[in-house]
């Protein structure tokens, strides 16, 4: 069984043991979520796809961590100018284990 789910404003193909990467979610490590915002449920044979979601589907998943990624640099640079800009940028996470589609 399988599900897409949408967080953070992307979509996720998840089915129940998987480990994910999400934008970040204000909950505490441990704690069990449920993301409702379910686009298609699937069992291999069938696929129930919602308008824009499934009517009372849901995913519980465990918060493993939250964490940030890996830095992105950021270079600009108009030539001829002398113009250059460095940044860096971290996203903020949340680490998710999926144990339930419902």
């Amino acid at each position: 069984m399988y599900a897409v789910i949408k967080t953070g404003g992307k979509q996720y193909r998840v089915a129940p043991g998987d480990r994910l990467r999400v934008e970040s979610i204000a909950a505490e490590v441990g704690s069990v979520v449920t993301l409702t915002d379910v686009l298609a449920v699937g069992d291999g044979q069938t696929l129930r796809v919602g308008h824009p979601r499934v009517p009372g589907a849901s995913v519980k998943a465990t918060v493993l961590a939250h964490g940030r990624g890996e830095k992105v640099r950021i270079f600009k640079l108009k030539r001829r100018k002398h113009y250059q800009k460095r940044a860096g940028h971290r996203q903020n996470f949340t680490e998710l284990r999926i144990d339930a589609i419902g």
